[in-house]
């Protein structure tokens, strides 16, 4: 069975990023040496997690309480909740479904004297083009904050150049994964080094903590292994045990209460040093690979909507698909080998005013995720497409039944 998400991590990797917890470094060092492999100018700053970031930057800017954010209509829950510890208010903007970017002729109706920034995410693997987003926000003099952490594209994006802030992760579900970690441009200088100043005041992660989370993970890896992963899920079964929850359960970067205390810390050194080592490292063939299934992907799935398809860049890091019937779907792909889902972190960001998400809500609505990733052969894709069509013929067939 091929697993929903793979683990996008190699055993060599894990090594050694298990060697760097037994081995002492320098964590200054390791600082420099994770930013420089990001970003050659300066710009870059290492962070636990993007949530952290964010925080960092939040608590650097030290806006006034009530003051506004224009957001992307959808994000995880943890964006959100960064935002509103600061007293902020959100104020969504809606979503184009075509290439799942922000609907940019919202944005001059929503500004107002109170919006002090733009908060731009970057979803499903989906690369928007921000330039529109950065000449409105220079107009109002506004900051452009870029969360990327959906759309690693290895070397061909590391953030827009008019952006204040672009925020990458590579935590335990994202693509080159050091299994925690975020690497954030901060174009400002003041604004970088007070963000830096503010997290050597934090406590460093724990080293130890960190060699668990390798253990564990590498665990997730052996399981996300074919075969291995179909003898899982039958001895789940078996055994009566919640799939669903565990595996949403297992990958969750910050689960838990203590939210915004678990965030302020600062990344161990074998953290920065597996991260270093994953920026360098990491081939963008792998990145072209899966982009390339997930186009054939869409183009063959005629009578389902994939959201984000339209995108110039995607690198389908999730690939969504919206079906008649999720239940019904979900069964016949996991019947066929397929570990498909419906649950994911992704959340309107306003619960307050529904009709300003409309679009983003109906993205979300009927949506099934598929399993895709650089090593599945092009006839596996194929075959997932066609148990697709199938359930999807015969929820069309039913549904024109019960009209006449």
């Amino acid at each position: 069975m091929w697993a929903r998400k793979r683990i996008d991590i190699g055993w060599s990797d894990l090594a050694f990023g298990a060697v760097c917890c037994l081995v002492p470094g320098r964590r200054t060092a390791a600082v420099a040496d994770a930013e420089a492999a990001w970003i050659s100018d300066g710009s870059a700053l290492a962070c636990l997690s993007v949530r952290s970031g964010l925080d960092l930057l939040l608590q650097t800017m030290n806006w006034p309480s009530g003051s506004e954010i224009l957001m992307s209509a959808v994000n995880i829950g943890g964006m959100v909740q960064v935002v509103e510890h600061h007293q902020l208010k959100i104020v969504a903007v809606d979503l184009r479904t075509d290439d799942a970017s922000v609907d940019c002729a919202q944005l001059e109706s929503l500004v107002t004297p109170q919006t002090r920034a733009i908060l731009v995410a970057h979803l499903l693997g989906v690369v928007a083009d921000v330039t529109p987003i950065c000449d409105f926000a220079r107009r109002h003099s506004l900051m452009v904050i870029e969360d990327c952490a959906q759309a690693y594209a290895g070397t061909a994006y590391r953030g827009h150049e008019q952006a204040d802030v672009s925020m990458f992760s590579f935590g335990p579900i994202k693509t080159a994964t050091a299994l925690g970690g975020a690497l954030l441009r901060v174009r400002s200088n003041s604004v970088r080094n007070q963000m830096r100043q503010l997290q050597g005041t934090y406590p460093v992660q724990s080293r130890w903590r960190f060699l668990k989370r390798i253990g564990f993970y590498s665990l997730l890896r052996f399981l996300g292994q074919k075969r291995v992963f179909a003898a899982f899920v039958w001895c789940c079964i078996r055994l009566g045990k919640d799939l669903e929850k565990f595996l949403n359960g297992s990958v969750r970067n910050f689960p838990g209460g203590q939210f915004i205390a678990s965030l302020r810390q600062q990344p161990c050194g074998p953290l920065l040093r597996l991260m270093a080592r994953r920026v360098r490292r990491y081939p963008d063939r792998l990145i072209e690979r899966r982009a390339a299934l997930g186009r054939m992907l869409t183009q063959e799935l005629s009578l389902c909507r994939c959201p984000g398809g339209a995108a110039k860049f995607h690198s389908y890091w999730l690939a969504m698909v919206q079906v008649q019937h999720p239940d019904t779907t979900l069964k016949e792909l996991r019947r066929h080998g397929f570990d498909a889902t419906s649950s994911n972190a992704l959340r309107p960001v306003s619960e307050s005013v529904p009709e300003s998400t409309a679009v983003a809500r109906a993205m979300l609505a009927n949506t099934v995720y598929l399993p895709i990733y650089a090593e599945m052969p092009a006839s596996e894709v194929r075959r997932m497409v066609a148990c697709l069509l199938t359930v999807e013929q015969h929820a069309q067939t039913s549904a024109a039944g019960r009209t006449q």
